[in-house]
């Protein structure tokens, strides 16, 4: 049973430290205009999709892990920059720059939530250590 409350823990740990990862690699890529083969096409921000898994034998326990890191379809936000060598010449949104659809306050509201889940699975393992230490104590 120890063991068990161990694993889950840690596979949410895993899920957190991915969906941390994902929120600042959208942050950070917030004015990528230019992929990385020179193409002018925005960044498109990725998401993560947790699933629970079952723990083999014990029914009613369950982790979690990453099902998938999809990434968004959403069009482009425009921004009006004619000056700019990225700026559209033709069509109708010339003279502007194709910048990602990414949304700041929510990244940084994933992120924070994220970090506060990578938190809570940490003192679940940080109790279940000091349990099987106290019971070693007992025992000994």
């Amino acid at each position: 049973m120890l063991f068990t409350a161990l694993d889950i823990s840690t596979s949410g740990l895993q899920a957190q430290r991915t969906r941390m990862q994902t929120a600042a690699s959208n942050v950070a890529n917030l004015s990528t205009s230019i992929n990385e083969n020179g193409e002018r096409k925005p960044f498109q921000p990725r998401y993560v999709t947790f699933e629970a898994t079952e723990q083999p034998g014990t029914p009613g326990l369950a982790g979690v892990r990453v099902a998938s890191v999809t990434q968004s379809t959403a069009e482009p936000v425009y921004r009006y920059d004619p000056d700019s060598p990225e700026a559209l010449q033709q069509g109708p949104y010339a003279g502007c720059v194709p910048m990602p659809n990414v949304n700041l306050l929510g990244q940084m509201t994933d992120a924070m939530e994220a970090v506060r889940s990578y938190e809570a699975n940490l003192g679940v393992f940080e109790m279940s250590k000091d349990i099987a230490e106290q019971t070693l104590r007992i025992l000994t």
